[in-house]
């Protein structure tokens, strides 16, 4: 793999000669919103064709990767345009493989909405170790609020992927609710209608584990927290479900802040399955322009992270957005647009803007004015993924969670698929 670095008077005719392969492979891999209109800066991932299959009369996408010795997901992951589709057409070009070897090994996994599109959640499945619908809610009492994941499930079966639970303390107003987890924490009869109806509702809808993510607890309930986490994984252990449990991204033990407070690393740590850093939102809709993910930021969390918890425990948490911020930016009145990576790419075409890379956050970013309004954008790109997916390895953790998975960006599974051995089950 090769991620090239889009230079003044760059084509993709000049860049694929560049390379030795064919500029159809470009632009289908990297599904560019602007092929005709690259952008100065603009990441491009080459990778190439070792092994290739033109379909004949006859073929399915089946019997070409029993031919091949190899499995369906394998060639969803090799050919992205194909959508998880196993449909093909007579003199279509396959990829089998691909040049090289990932020098990764770990498990990948994402968050999804019951509205993600179709087409995009195919896509992304078959390069999934586990997918977590987002998400049940809960009472004071202790009932489910219940979420309509049918069709997210059947799709992870569809792909082998394995499907979690996500439990939060998410309100219908879309804000974590500190005073629910207080409740549920203090109350153990309301503990116990939680969990039997967490359990039923899992067996019904054939999870295979849960993830629990309980944002902004006081912290005169962090102990109370880790109780609850405990009793919550024995049980579901002894009914052979594992726990994930999502962590705010703190450096220290003593990090003020609700966000951090409920959240004791060493505690969580040693009652969890696994545990999610959630590495990611440093910049975000409220908050001044910067990169939502920057690595220097990232590795603070994770140097305190395995200094109270076994690395083979933790996910690292990849961000899969960007935001569009106007300038100048005014605390408490100002807001960013959340963008994916291909509407960042087409709003710097639109605009004609050079887009820049931080060295030191691994971060992209480009500046535009648009009907005399100036604007900062600060997104993910091939880089910025390569990097992340780089100190998961780094620091040996069991895998990469990403949020989320409703955005297309095309590139970071070129990226996933090239760099890691994704791990199954």
């Amino acid at each position: 793999m090769v991620i090239h670095i889009v230079k003044l008077g760059d084509t993709l005719i000049s860049i694929a000669a560049q390379y030795g392969v064919s500029p159809e492979i470009l632009i289908a891999n990297n599904m560019l919103p602007n092929p005709g209109n690259l952008v100065v800066g603009q990441s491009i991932v080459v990778l190439f064709p070792a092994t290739t299959h033109v379909v004949q009369v006859g073929d399915t996408l089946f019997s070409i990767a029993r031919q091949y010795g190899t499995s369906m997901n394998m060639l969803y992951r090799n050919n992205i345009t194909l959508y998880g589709n196993p449909e093909i057409t007579v003199g279509q070009t396959l990829v089998i493989t691909y040049e090289g070897t990932p020098p990764y090994s770990f498990y990948a996994g994402g968050y999804a909405y019951p509205f993600i599109d179709k087409q995009l959640l195919n896509q992304s499945l078959p390069f999934m170790s586990h997918l977590m619908p987002f998400t049940y809610g809960f009472k004071p009492n202790g009932e489910l609020v219940m979420l309509d994941d049918t069709a997210l499930i059947e799709a992870a079966y569809r792909y082998g992927t394995s499907p979690y639970m996500h439990l939060s303390t998410l309100t219908e107003l879309g804000t974590f609710s500190s005073e629910l987890a207080a409740i549920i924490l203090n109350d153990i009869k309301a503990q116990d209608v939680l969990i039997n109806n967490i359990l039923n509702a899992m067996k019904e809808k054939k999870y295979i584990g849960l993830d629990i993510d309980f944002e902004f607890i006081d912290a005169r309930n962090a102990q109370e927290y880790i109780v609850f986490i405990n009793k919550m994984t024995k049980i579901m252990n002894t009914n052979g479900y594992p726990v994930i449990t999502a962590l705010a991204p703190k450096i220290s033990d003593a990090q003020p802040g609700i966000l951090y407070e409920g959240h004791e690393y060493a505690g969580i740590g040693a009652v969890s399955n696994y545990v999610l850093l959630m590495t990611y939102e440093w910049g975000y809709t409220y908050g001044p322009p910067m990169p939502v993910s920057p690595l220097p930021s990232i590795r603070k969390v994770l140097d305190y992270a395995v200094s109270r918890i076994s690395p083979l425990k933790i996910y690292m948490g990849i961000s899969n957005y960007g935001y569009n911020w106007s300038l100048p930016f005014i605390q408490g009145k100002s807001k960013a647009e959340s963008i994916s990576t291909n509407e960042a790419i087409e709003i710097a075409a639109k605009n004609n803007a050079v887009i820049q890379y931080d060295n030191d956050a691994e971060a992209p970013y480009f500046k535009y004015t648009e009907y005399g309004v100036n604007h900062i954008v600060w997104f993910e790109d091939a880089r910025s993924i390569n990097a992340k997916l780089g100190l998961v390895n780094e620091y040996k953790f069991r895998g990469a969670l990403y949020w989320n998975l409703m955005r297309p960006n095309p590139q970071n599974l070129l990226v996933l698929n090239a760099q890691v051995n994704i791990r199954r089950w």
